[in-house]
């Protein structure tokens, strides 16, 4: 037949499982009250719609110093562009044997 069962051991397991499964409640505990704090801080930050002026202020100014920047390139990129049609033309003109 079937051995009988050892009550030591098994009352050792069970108290084992039982300590594990409340040591795992009370993890699962505090990772919910984070995750309520966290989203809790989220909605603060961003459900009111102005976030951090001074970022919002800064992003503005630093995209509009973007802007005049890439102006600046565009305008530096034609002149430089011009100035190379000048030296292919100047190259030519002495490769035939031409004045300027």
């Amino acid at each position: 037949m079937s051995e009988p069962v050892r009550t030591d051991a098994s009352a050792q397991a069970f108290r084992e499982l039982e300590f594990l499964v409340r040591n795992v409640g009370e993890e699962l505990a505090a990772f919910r009250k984070r995750a309520h704090q966290a989203e809790t801080r989220l909605k603060s930050l961003g459900g009111t719609g102005s976030g951090d002026v001074a970022a919002e202020e800064r992003v503005a100014q630093l995209e509009a110093e973007n802007a005049r920047l890439r102006a600046r390139l565009a305008q530096a990129t034609e002149r430089t562009r011009l100035m190379l049609d000048r030296v292919r033309f100047l190259r030519q003109q002495h490769a035939l044997g031409g004045e300027p």
